[in-house]
């Protein structure tokens, strides 16, 4: 169960270094959080890096983004919760998610531009959730986001000490994640969905990583 502790005292008694503390500080508002992201390269290596990692290696993928801005957020007083956006032949996305005023917004790390910060003016996660649906498409050009998550309070797994320790992220946090209850955007049964436009298309690959992306299998197996 989620710890009783506010969430600024949780943040407070993880030992972090001066420099730690000097760059969580500086992020009092999730703009600057998201900024923070915007600025730290995306990384497409297969290993996951908890929020003291992100600041040392200054790398982070949408995981180890969601990780830091919970973390972030709950410097600031939020709940660390996150939201994963699950996908068919791409990849997932994990977001983190805040409230102001009883309304939700995110911040994210993405390989996809248009994937990243939300404004907290949603009056639920599905109305969240939903604005990515037309921006979340493959490399095919195919809008692939099909459901998203419960919120996920990580609050839950504090003993694993995911702030500042990498062990527990992918066998535990990430597991969960994908265990958790997904609501489905839509009945796609008979429905045909446009490809993503030309326009929209470079605009969202604006910076991408390009060994980050997600390729379809048949690829990789034709290129052999």
């Amino acid at each position: 169960m989620p710890t009783s502790l506010s969430p600024e005292v949780a943040f407070e008694r993880e030992d972090w270094s001066h420099h730690e503390r000097a760059v969580f500080g500086a992020l009092d508002s999730p703009a600057k959080i998201q900024a923070f992201l915007d600025d730290t390269p995306y990384n497409e290596e297969p290993i996951y890096r908890c929020p003291r990692r992100v600041i040392a290696d200054r790398k982070a993928h949408c995981v180890d983004g969601a990780l830091f801005a919970a973390t972030a957020l709950r410097r600031l007083g939020h709940a660390p919760r996150v939201v994963d956006l699950r996908a068919y032949r791409d990849d997932d996305h994990v977001i983190a998610v805040f409230q102001h005023k009883g309304r939700w917004g995110a911040v994210s790390k993405s390989n996809f531009v248009l994937l990243r910060y939300r404004e907290p003016i949603y009056r639920n996660l599905r109305e969240l959730a939903l604005t990515y649906f037309e921006f979340y498409y493959s490399i095919e050009g195919k809008k692939t986001l099909r459901e998203f998550s419960r919120p996920y309070d990580l609050r839950a797994v504090d003993d694993l000490r995911w702030m500042t320790r990498d062990d527990d992220i992918e066998p535990v946090i990430v597991k969960r994640l994908d265990e958790i209850h997904h609501f489905r955007y839509f009945d796609d049964a008979g429905l045909t969905l446009e490809p993503t436009d030309p326009w929209t298309y470079e605009a969202g690959m604006l910076g991408t990583n390009p060994r980050g992306l997600w390729r379809p299998p048949e690829w990789s197996a034709k290129s052999k």
